[in-house]
């Protein structure tokens, strides 16, 4: 409580449109010294495979009200929409190969396990590369109880997303059922459905990318920062996925590389989502920075680790100041 009093305390100074430049330009910056694109990349990698146990975890969870057929419906349709419906029936394919758990108690409870690792995955490697963003390492030595523990926290990741995809369906159910009772008489209210589907979208993913920024870092930070920066990151994504759709709607993959297009314009989505979440990641560090007074702690399994970029500049101050003294 007194760190988030401190923290409001600290913010006197007030948002302007040079403030907003500066922060965003330091943003930038950070983004290039953390190696964002780098980080994107590899995140892609580990997504893809870990794409089918995470879909089939996140279907169960949604299909527990709605029926797997229909969490699947779902899924399938926002994948069509943003990269289009060849990836879609990849994905599609990808899901039924995974859901194919082998016969037998042995063997069902090694193909459990071997679901839930491959569903961690890219949390895990979303983990590293946030504790990259923050300056924060995992402590050594924590064995095989922090193992475990990176792979809980990763895990009820993958609920949540499930809990919030159901809640998806839910809110999209309700909306279908509101508009069957829509005459032809009142056809301007139609957008409106547009509307509340597209604020369901942000609120949906803004509270998945505060989640993610809250809790996988090993880092303590106020929600005040977390859920600012949730809310930018979203709305960077709502924006830029229609510009990745466009993007991916007017490439030439599928006469480059024919048979595999599907596999690569799932990489390109991947990785272009992951270049708009790290920077989101990367403007919420600056902010805090910028505007709290209290330092950055690390929690209970983390520790401070400075950034080679700062290391460089505090290095280079510091031989200008000399250089500065030795002339005098």
């Amino acid at each position: 409580m007194k760190d988030i009093k401190a923290e409001s305390e600290s913010e006197k100074e007030k948002l302007n449109l040079k403030i907003i430049g500066e922060l965003l330009i330091r943003t930038l910056n950070q983004f290039i010294d953390d190696k964002g694109l780098k980080m994107a990349a590899a995140l892609s990698y580990y997504a893809a495979f870990s794409l089918g146990p995470l879909l089939i975890i996140v279907i169960s969870i949604a299909g527990f009200i709605f029926g797997e057929e229909a969490a699947r419906g779902e899924i399938s349709n926002q994948i069509t929409y943003l990269i289009g419906k060849d990836s879609a029936d990849m994905i599609q394919t990808i899901i039924k190969g995974a859901s194919n758990v082998s016969t037998g108690l042995f063997a069902g409870i090694v193909s459990l396990i071997l679901l839930i690792l491959g569903s961690v995955a890219v949390f895990i490697e979303l983990q590293e590369s946030l504790n990259i963003i923050w300056g924060v390492e995992s402590k050594p030595g924590r064995g095989i109880w922090g193992f475990i523990k990176n792979r809980l926290i990763s895990f009820s990741m993958v609920i949540v997303t499930g809990f919030l995809l159901m809640i998806s369906l839910l809110i999209n159910s309700l909306i279908n059922l509101l508009s069957n009772f829509i005459n032809d008489s009142i056809k301007d209210f139609l957008p409106m459905t547009e509307i509340i589907n597209f604020v369901t979208s942000l609120i949906v993913i803004t509270i998945l990318f505060a989640l993610i920024f809250k809790y996988l870092p090993d880092v303590i930070i106020s929600w005040r920062y977390v859920w600012l920066g949730a809310i930018f990151t979203s709305l960077l994504f709502s924006g830029g996925k229609y510009l990745i759709a466009l993007y991916l709607g007017n490439s030439s993959y599928t006469s480059v590389y024919g048979a595999a297009a599907s596999i690569i314009i799932l990489f390109v989505w991947i990785y272009f989502s992951g270049i708009i979440l790290f920077f989101g990641a990367e403007f919420t560090q600056v902010y805090r920075k910028r505007f709290s007074r209290t330092p950055l702690r690390p929690d209970i399994d983390g520790v401070i680790v400075p950034k080679v970029s700062e290391l460089i500049k505090e290095s280079m101050r510091e031989s200008k100041e000399e250089d500065e003294n030795s002339v005098k």
